[in-house]
Parts: structure tokens; sequence; C-alpha cells
């Protein structure tokens, strides 16, 4: 067998291989975050967030049919086409390891010249190791089994890198610049999926510059980069956006001015720029400039590839389902590929999170369509600030960021940030944490998989080498066993980062020119990502997926790594010997230890609570239910149980995350599946962008609770004497008090069966309510015109995540349906009761024995924290809520079911500190319903874990680290809690662990 033949056949073997590791690992049905949303909209070719990813639905759309017209496994063959992809991706890696190895011997010479034995072993285990080491890493191997972008987006990667290797072999063949125009298509159509791939530009310009030129110097090096830096810049920005932008103005030219239909000067800028590339094509050709036909062409084929966000707006004409933003038309279509639902983050100059603006002046006009034009909906402002500074850094005031910057800088409550801190924050929370601590994550080890924000305990890296954990990160001596036994906690013990280290090392000595290359790549798709995203503190969650493309390149150098291990090694024996000795080192070194290490912890096969607690959400609705939600992990999953798998789809989901824009707003008040439009009732003309984005509190004074519909009047009217004067001299609507009370119609209540019959007796007459922010947006404006114009005859419900602010004071009117807080009028507070809602327990007993779903969280090897922090709700407000209630209602058969049904589907081991102080009601139902035995088992249990984590807490001295000090203060409360329950059983055993865990730590709790 040939070189050619030997390097397809074990390119193939290892995607194979790699492919069949994703799909028996795969996810069967949605995962959390982006993928609930990405399926629905796969499925029904509807329309994601921003910036969209067209490409990506289309050929995930593809994968659904695999299922065969089985909706419940729509999901898992659309997470089949992220392993199919990934796969893709490993069989392009190892291609271009190859072929970056094969250099090293026979430099650009033609494939057809020949290796020897000895080189071609070398060369094919170093795109064996490179590349199956990839394939098992953490962060790719955690992308490769769900429906996500970031898959596909390597596999573009992979191609264009490929690609322009192949390309370097062929350059000085006719026609060998069709591989660039690939690259540039294939880039074209990346943009349809995600902008990672473009980031390989730098590194492409650089291999065209080394291979083209007839003399390389240092200064021809850094024109190339810079070449390439500005084609990177003219595609991120002149083709993705300002192509866009220009076809946006000359449509409102068209419009506005010479008074055409909608699109027409869209259509004009489009055939003006098809009519320019083909002029300037045929002007290249006839005067012979290959340089500007080669631009020009790929060009082309990069729009033409960029065509697929044509889909877009075509999707969005026909109004689907979910239609995020409706970019319908040419300004909203701009504004979605902005990304302006998200703002922008300051990167060259900004202020500090604690500046003050100074003043504020017009950035330009926001367009919005009209009847017959376009219009200004608003103008767009920036500040300037008393304290700004080049390079900002630490810039956020949202939320909790301030005190987080005050924290992890060591700042006092009214010191001023420095431009050092700015440059600490920089190097230690952004390029540290944010990046190096995912790079060690992949090829060194990983501590847990516990969300860190900077603490010692949770989500750092470490080796497996405890003297070297304990110097560089700390806190490895003593380890608990539920933290050694974690399917999380990886260890490499530095041996992919030194075989990638070696590998870097040996191919700047050896092709300094493709090492620098590789460089580029790594830095491009690392660092300079870090650079552009600047990101703020407490991010919702890890973002390692954005840096795969530098862990990739990296895996080149790991596997080169092999090459050069072979070469020392065959000056100690023969060199055949030293290939083989080399490529088996390199095998168990990176891809075994990888795959060994990282299955348990990535093999989501088991896995379904992303989806069951959907379904929990639904089915804790009446029919015709108002669901409303708030984050991703609340709404997406939602989101694909009804769109695709059809499940409950007579209730309306809303999130109110969304509501707060016009265009979600809009679609609320029309009819989706089986579920009604919101009885919103206000004209859209009152609430088009531009028009009462935002409604702020102006106290009047009035005394007692004010109508609702009265409050809404004055906040929709457009009478000047309902407004409020600004300092733009324009007027505005205002919410002219807090105090507010909706009439109770008793006979629509009774008739609608809006209240359960245990309550019937106590409607009130009004739900009077304190409004509890400074100002009313649009998602507040459309739940308080719901209030006033439901009258009871749809239920409502709020998802129990969903954030106390956006209940509007009605708290005292809600009761707790299980995963979901039903809106009645009913005063359901007791004065002495804790806080949190009344629960409606004959109903959620029967959903718990009916109808509730578990995620097989109890049978499942390993669940991840965004399923395990859902754990405490099931054993306090689900399972320990409800049997305590059984209980006192004197249903004690039915307490047992309770107790037996939580015994059955929960986890048979902790997972977080928390969860010893949940245990605790259930724990009391178990006994009191006679299983003393089981109740027993948890708590001594529970106990262990406990005792355990308090000698790793004290043995490493970490009562400094926040984590630490809060999962001790739980600790204690777990512990007196447990103490008591065994005292008030006279349970001996339990009574016994909890004396002698006192008696060991109470030093802790200062006794």
């Amino acid at each position: 067998m040939n070189y050619n033949k030997i390097n397809n056949l074990l390119g193939w073997l290892c995607a194979f291989v790699a492919t069949l590791v994703y799909v028996v690992t795969a996810e069967r049905t949605a995962s959390w975050w982006d993928c609930g949303e990405f399926i629905a909209s796969a499925y029904k070719m509807q329309i994601v967030h921003q910036p969209g990813a067209p490409l990506f639905l289309m050929i995930q759309n593809i994968f659904s049919n695999m299922a065969m017209g089985d909706k419940t496994q729509i999901a898992y063959w659309m997470n089949v086409g992220s392993a199919v992809s990934s796969g893709l991706t490993i069989l392009f890696l190892f291609w271009s390891i190859t072929a970056l190895g094969r250099k090293i011997f026979v430099g650009n010479a033609n494939l057809s010249t020949a290796l020897n034995p000895t080189q071609t072993i070398v060369v094919m285990g170093a795109g064996v190791v490179g590349a199956l080491a990839y394939a098992f890493t953490d962060t790719f191997w955690f992308s490769a089994v769900e429906s996500e972008v970031y898959a596909m987006s390597s596999l573009c990667t992979a191609v264009v890198f490929w690609a322009i290797l192949k390309w370097e072999v062929r350059a000085d063949e006719e026609g060998a610049d069709r591989w660039l125009i690939f690259i540039a298509y294939v880039m074209g159509l990346s943009i349809g999926v995600h902008l990672l791939n473009l980031l390989v530009i730098p590194a492409i310009a650089l291999v065209i510059y080394f291979r083209r030129s007839k003399q390389i110097t240092k200064v021809g090096a850094f024109k190339a980069f810079m070449i390439g830096v500005v084609v990177l810049g003219l595609i991120l920005w002149g083709v993705i956006q300002y192509l866009i932008k220009f076809a946006a103005f000359t449509d409102l030219f068209f419009v506005n001015t010479l008074g055409l239909g909608f699109g027409t000067g869209v259509t004009f800028f489009a055939l003006l720029v098809v009519g320019g590339l083909i002029f300037g094509i045929w002007y290249s050709i006839k005067k012979v400039k290959p340089i500007l036909n080669i631009a020009l062409v790929s060009l082309g084929f990069i729009i033409f590839g960029y065509s697929s966000f044509a889909m877009i707006t075509i999707r969005a004409k026909a109004d689907p389902t979910l239609n995020n933003s409706d970019p319908d038309n040419a300004f909203a279509f701009l504004s979605y590929l902005n990304r302006e639902q998200y703002g922008d983050e300051p990167l060259f100059k900004g202020k500090y999170f604690d500046a003050k603006p100074t003043d504020a002046f017009d950035a330009g006009n926001v367009y919005r369509k009209d009847k017959d034009k376009y219009v200004v909906a608003r103008k767009k402002t920036k500040y300037s600030y008393d304290r700004e500074t080049i390079f900002p850094r630490i810039y956020s005031d949202r939320g909790e960021h301030a005190n987080f910057y005050r924290q992890y800088l060591g700042l006092g409550p009214e010191e001023k940030p420095t431009f050092s801190d700015n440059l600490k924050f920089f190097f230690g929370y952004q390029i540290g944490h944010m990046y190096f601590r995912y790079f060690l994550w992949n090829f060194v080890g990983r501590q847990n998989d516990v969300q860190g924000h900077g603490s010692t305990l949770e989500g750092n890296w470490i080796s497996g080498i405890k003297p070297i954990d304990n110097m560089l990160v700390g806190g490895q001596s003593d380890l608990s066993t539920s933290e050694k036994e974690n399917p999380s906690r990886n260890t490499y013990f530095f041996l992919p980062l030194i075989i990638g280290f070696i590998g870097a090392y040996w191919h700047f000595g050896k092709k300094q020119k493709d090492a620098l290359v590789v460089l580029l790549l790594f830095f491009f798709t690392g660092l300079a990502i870090v650079l552009y995203l600047n990101q703020s503190p407490l991010q919702p969650r890890e973002r390692d997926y954005a840096y795969a493309g530098s862990f990739y390149a990296f895996s080149i150098w790991v596997g080169l790594g092999v090459i050069a291990i072979w070469e020392f090694l065959s000056k100690k024996v023969n060199v055949k010997s030293a290939a083989i000795g080399a490529t088996a080192l390199g095998v168990f070194a990176a891809p075994v230890l990888l795959a060994s290490q990282n299955w348990d912890d990535h093999d989501r096969s088991e896995k379904s609570l992303s989806r069951d607690m959907a379904l929990n959400y639904l089915e804790s609705c009446a029919p015709n239910a108002i669901l409303f939600s708030y984050g991703d992990n609340d709404t997406y999953p939602l989101w694909y149980l009804q769109e695709v798998e059809g499940v409950r789809t007579d209730v309306r989901v809303v999130n109110l995350s969304l509501l707060s824009s016009d265009w979600y707003m809009r679609q609320m008040m029309k009819k989706v599946n089986d579920a009604d439009a919101l009885p919103i009732n206000i004209d859209p003309e009152k609430i088009k962008d531009g028009v009462r984005d935002v409604i702020y509190y102006y106290d009047y004074q009035i005394p007692g609770n004010v109508d609702l519909q009265a409050a809404l009047e004055v906040m929709l009217s457009d009478d000047p004497q309902n407004k409020v004067p600004l300092q733009s001299g324009e007027s505005a609507n205002i919410l002219p008090t807090k105090n507010l009370k909706l009439q109770v119609d008793k006979q629509a209540v009774l008739a609608n069966k809006a209240v359960p019959a245990i309550w019937q007796d106590s409607v009130v007459d009004s739900l009077t309510f304190t409004y509890p922010m400074g100002y009313v947006s649009r998602a507040e404006l459309s739940v308080l015109s719901i209030l006033a114009n439901n009258n009871w005859k749809r239920p409502i419900y709020f998802t129990t995540t969903t954030p106390q602010q956006f209940y509007l004071g009605l708290d005292k009117y809600l009761v707790s349906e299980g995963f979901a807080l039903r809106l009645i009028p009913v005063d359901t507070k007791v004065e002495d009761a804790e806080q949190g809602a009344v629960q409606h327990t004959e109903e959620v007993y029967d959903k718990i024995m009916n109808k509730y779903q578990w995620g097989n969280i109890s049978k499942a090897k390993y669940l991840d924290p965004d399923t395990y922090r859902y754990l405490t709700f099931y054993l306090s407000s689900i399972f320990g809520e409800t049997a305590q209630n059984l209980l006192q209602d004197g249903k004690k058969k039915e307490a047992h079911d309770v107790v037996l049904k939580a015994y059955e589907n929960l986890p048979k081991k902790i997972f977080q500190m928390g969860e010893a102080m949940s245990y605790i009601p259930l724990l009391d139902a178990m006994y009191q319903t006679g299983e003393s035995a089981k109740a027993k088992e948890i708590a001594l249990r529970n106990l262990t874990y406990i005792k355990e984590n308090m000698h790793y807490f004290a043995s490493n001295q970490y009562i400094k680290d926040l984590s630490a000090e809060r999962n001790v203060r739980l600790a204690l409360v777990g512990l007196q809690r447990l103490k008591m329950l065994g005292e008030q059983y006279k349970d001996a055993d339990v009574q016994k662990a909890t004396a002698e865990l006192w008696k060991q730590y109470g030093y802790f709790f200062g006794e």
C-alpha cells in the first residue's frame, strides 16, 4: 500500500472511531442551554437567537429525517448530526497533521514522492495521536454529543486549514488556486454556522506568503500577516455587516424617497453587487490581473456561501412560531446580524465599572418598518464618563459585577480601580481563569465540573500529581471520597501537554514557518477571542467551547510530538523500533489516557432531565394555561417539547426576558399551535419599537390602591396630561403609583374553576399588590394587561425558577402546583409561614404519582451541574413538602407513596452540601411513614458526605475560600437538623454519627 492509501485509510478509521464514540455517548434528547431552541428551529425551519445559524439549521433538518417520523427521536438524530460533524473534523485534523509531518521529510514535494516505511509509520502515528487526542479532549467531546453549532463550526475550521495545506503542496500546478476559491466558499458557508472559522485567515495569509514569495523576510511575513488581519476585518465587518448595512440604507432611499415598495432597494443593491463582481472578474481576465481575479472570485464565493442567510428573511416573512427578532426587513435583519439585542462590549476605550456618566450624545438612528415607509424609532445614545481608560477590562456595572471586581481585585467599598487593576483582571481572570484554565482542562486535567468563578474548590485544573497540584492549584490534600470518585475529576498527569510542548518546540526547530502558521492558528482561535469578547465576570455557564479551535491547533503539536520523540529515540534504538515505540507512547499518553479519563463524564446517553423538566413544567399547568418562564434552561426545553414532540401545545409559553421586545410582544398576540393569543389587548402601534420602550415610575402620591385598568390607561394614554416632560424636550408615559389593585369577578372565578375547591370560599374581592420595580418594560406591561383582561378565563403560571421580581408583587396570591406557581385570587400567605408559596398538595400528589418524569437521575452514571442543581428543589419543594403536607392532612398512605417515589427516583449519592439540609423534610416523612431504614441509609450517607468534606476543608485550611465558607455554613445547618432528626426518632446510629461529627468539627462552628 502506498502513502496516500494508508493516509486515507487511517484518516477515515480515526473519523469512524471518533464518530462511533460520539454516537454512543450522545444525549438521547435535547440538552440544556441553546440545544432545545436549535432543535425546535431546525425541525420547523424557524428563527433562532441572534445572529442566527441558517446553514446549521438546514443541515440539522436533514438529520431530523433519520428519525423516520418518530418525533421522540428527532433530538437524538440531530445530536448525531453533531457527532458526524465532529467525526469529520477528526478526519481533516488527521490529514492536516500528516501533511505537516510529511513536510518534515520531503517539504512541498509532490504527493507521489514516497516516504520510506519508517517515515510513514511515524507520520501516521503522529496523525493518529494528534487527531484522537483532540477527539477525546474535554471541550471538543462535550460539543460533539449535542445539537449545537460548535461541532459543525469546528468542521469548517478543519476543512479550511486542511485545504490550505493541500493548496500548498499543489501551488505550482496549473489550476491550483481553485483550492483558495474552495476555501473562500467554505468560509462563506461557515458564516451560516458560526464566525469562529474566519479566524484561520491570518494563518492562511502566512501560508500563501511562505509558499509564493521568492524571498522570505520578517518584514514580508509581517506584511502578509497584516493583510490577513485586514481580510479578516473586511469579511467580519465589510461583508457580514456593511454589505447588509448598505443594502438597508439603499432600501431606505428607495422606499422613503422614491416611494417604492419594501425590498426594492435591497434587490437593486444585490444586482449592483453581482453586476460589479461580474464586471470586475471580466476586467481582471481581460487585463490579465490574476491577483485581482482570484480576490474577486473568492469574494463572490464568500458572498455566495453567506447567502444561506436568505433563509432567515424568507422564514421570518412566513412568521413561524419561533421567530426571534422577526427580521423580515432590511433594518430588522441588520439589527439581527449585529446582535444589537445583546449590546456591545468596549474594546479599545471605555469606562471603569464605578464611573459616572458626564454627558450623552446621539450615535445614529434606529429605523423600523412602518406601514409604507421606514421611520426613526429612536436614537442611539452613547455616553461619556468621568473615568475612562484605554483597553477597558473592568467596565461592567450590571448586577453583581461591580462587587465581583472589588472582591477579585481586593478593592475597598469606595476605592477607585486603576489601570493596573484593569490589567490584573485581564491577565488573572480573562486570560488565566477564562482561557488557560480551560486549556489546562483539556491537556492536564480537571478538578470537577462545578462552575467556578474564581474559587479554589470549583472548576479548577489539576494534573493528578498531588505535590504539583498542591503547589500550583491548592486543595488536593485529603480529598473526600465524593471528590475522588467524581466522574468529572480527570487527571492526565501533564502528559498530553508535555507531548504538545515537545511537538511545538521541535516543530519550531525543524520547520519554523509551518510552526508559525500553527502558532497563529492557536493564537487567533484562543487569546485573540479573549481580547475580542472582553468577558464580564459571573458568566451563566462555562465558555470553553469558544476556544475549541485553539485546542485544535495545540493538538497538531501533540501529534507532531510523536515525530519529535521518534527522533530522540532513534538515537538509542533502530529507527523502525523507535517509530513504533514513539507511536505507542503517544497513543497511550494522549488519546487512550484522555478517553479513559473523560468517558464517564462525557457519556450523556443516560440523561434526560432537560426534556423531563420541561415536561414537568407543562404538566404542572391546567389546560389552556399561560406559563411565564425566564431563563434559557427554562424556556428552550419547553420550546423543544412543544414544537418537536408536540407535548401540551395548549399551554402558551411566554419568555419574560424576550417579552420586553416589541416583536415578541406582537407574536404573543397571535394564536400558536393549540394555544390562543394572550389577552394583552394593546394596540400594537402603542408598543412598537421606539414607542413606550420603558415607562418609568413617577410618584403622584395617590392615596390607596389604584385600579389596574386605570393605571394601564395612564401608561398607554396619548394625552399630554398623562405624560411628564423629559430633559430632551419630549414627554413620556409614567406609572403614577406602585400601589395597585385588580378587581375580582367572583362569578367568573367560579365559572372558570380558577380556584381549587379547597379555596373557593376564600376568594378575595380584589388583588392588592405593590409593584416592585421603578420602571415598566413591555414585559411587565404585557403581564399587567393580561391580568386586567383575562378575567380568570385562562390559568396563569410562573415557572418556579422565575426571579421573584417578575411576580410583580403578587407573591401572596401564588400557590405551588408542583414545578409551577399558579396565580389565584386567594390570599394564601400565613403570617408565620416560611417564605415560599403555599402548596396545592392534592394536585401535586397526583402529578408526582402519575405525570411527572424524573430524567433518569437515579440511574444515570453521571449528572452534570445543570442537572443536579435542581436536586435541592426536588428534595424540598416536590417530595419533602408534599409528603409533609400529606402527613399534616392525615393522609399517611399518600405520604408513604411520595416517600417511596422519592427513594426510587432520587440519586443514591449526594452532589452538593445544600442537599444535606434539603433532605430533612423527606427524611422526617420517611421516619413517620415507617421507612426508618431508608431514612437511616440516607441520613448516614449525608453525614458521611459532610464528614469527608469537613475534613477536606480543615486539612487544606480553606475556611477563607468563599466557596468553602458557604459549604461550611450549609454543613452546619445540615448537621444540626440531622442531629435533631436522630434525637426525635431515637435513631441511635444517626445520633452517634452526628455527635462524633460535632465533636470533631465543632470548632468550625465556634464551639
